[in-house]
């Protein structure tokens, strides 16, 4: 059992001043008379506790090491920032406060923020769902009359360059305690775009042979 700050104070009183003092070897056999039901101490001990006591006047454990503690201020700037710009990122917020990223990444733990993301929908018109229909039918009617129609369809990605400050929704998030329903709304499919000359975008390309 390790000794807590009084064992080793009533261990320096054993040890006496002047010309009362008593050996390492004495002192550990007081102590164990006196605590016979504990594990007794070595003179090794005895030394470092006296040792101890000469250099640094005291015997109290020394402070443990470990990473600071973010006072509350920063962690009122941090929420701020978050209440001020949901859309923050803790990159962001980690330069704008000259703290690390994993400080800003607990406090929003820590206050239970989490980082909503951003789920694209598509708005359905009116005559969507029969042109839905249509599409199904003529896909149908042409498998039926060619067997392998479907495997002769080239489907491509989409490459795409935003002129308008449109952000993609991998790193789009809105930060709050509960889902925020944040919804923003785009007129059209395709708004004010650059296409470079080796992406292209294409359309579902179909090979009759």
């Amino acid at each position: 059992m390790p000794l807590n700050e009084r064992d080793r104070i009533e261990i320096l009183m054993m040890i006496g001043v002047g010309d009362r003092m008593r050996t390492q070897q004495e002192v550990c056999r007081l102590f164990h008379e006196m605590h016979p039901d504990r594990e007794p101490v070595s003179q090794s001990t005895v030394s470092r506790i006296e040792r101890k006591y000469r250099e640094l006047g005291h015997v109290r454990d020394a402070p443990r090491q470990g990473r600071p503690k973010i006072n509350e201020n920063v962690q009122q700037d941090v929420i701020l920032s978050a209440l001020e710009n949901p859309h923050c990122t803790v990159r962001q917020v980690s330069r704008d406060l000259n703290i690390g990223k994993s400080s800003v990444s607990n406090i929003f733990k820590k206050v239970k923020y989490h980082p909503y993301r951003v789920r694209l929908i598509h708005e359905l018109a009116e005559d969507d769902f029969d042109r839905r229909t249509e599409f199904c039918e003529y896909m149908m009617d042409h498998n039926n009359q060619n067997n392998g129609f479907i495997a002769n369809i080239l489907f491509s990605d989409e490459a795409t360059f935003f002129l308008n400050g449109h952000v993609n929704r991998q790193n789009t998030r809105y930060w709050s305690q509960e889902n925020p329903h944040w919804m923003q709304e785009y007129h059209t499919q395709h708004p004010q775009k650059r296409q470079p000359d080796y992406l292209l975008e294409l359309d579902v390309e179909v090979v009759i042979p």
